[in-house]
């Protein structure tokens, strides 16, 4: 059953069923930290863009990584949003500045879908009466953490 709403309702606060339906451009938005940019970044970006017209992406700062994994990012917060906003995937960049506030994002946003890697599956499911939640598998073989081990051997 379709769901007509007057013209005077059609909103950017229109729900995202009703936006989908009404032909209105579709918002996805994905977070990470996206330090020692690799294949599996690019990937996610370039299935996650799939999933709608406009990609916004949160990219962490040093601190939620630091309070989050322990880890400092080898590149710094400027140098990580001008890789992630320079993709052709991407249209909107900004910072992600804590966890907690993954909610305020997606309505500040007004983003229809959230898209995480797999690896967080079932963590973001509460968001679902907000935007439709998608998981998508992370790309084997690749990872930040596993590049940060191997440097270190290296040395």
């Amino acid at each position: 059953m379709a769901l007509l709403l007057p013209e005077e309702s059609e909103s950017q606060d229109a729900s995202p069923d009703t936006r989908k339906g009404r032909g209105q451009a579709v918002r996805v938005i994905t977070f990470g930290t996206f330090d020692l940019f690799h294949i599996g970044h690019l990937n996610i970006l370039k299935r996650a863009k799939a999933l709608g017209d406009c990609l916004i992406v949160g990219v962490s700062s040093d601190e939620l990584n630091w309070r989050k994994k322990g880890v400092r990012p080898v590149f710094p917060l400027a140098e990580r949003l001008a890789l992630v906003a320079g993709t052709r995937f991407v249209d909107e960049v900004f910072v992600e500045e804590s966890l907690e506030l993954k909610g305020l994002y997606i309505r500040r946003h007004q983003a229809d879908t959230l898209v995480m890697g797999d690896d967080w599956a079932g963590k973001f499911d509460h968001f679902s009466p907000q935007c439709e939640v998608v998981y998508l598998p992370r790309t084997p073989v690749i990872s930040s953490s596993d590049i940060r081990s191997q440097l270190r051997e290296a040395s």
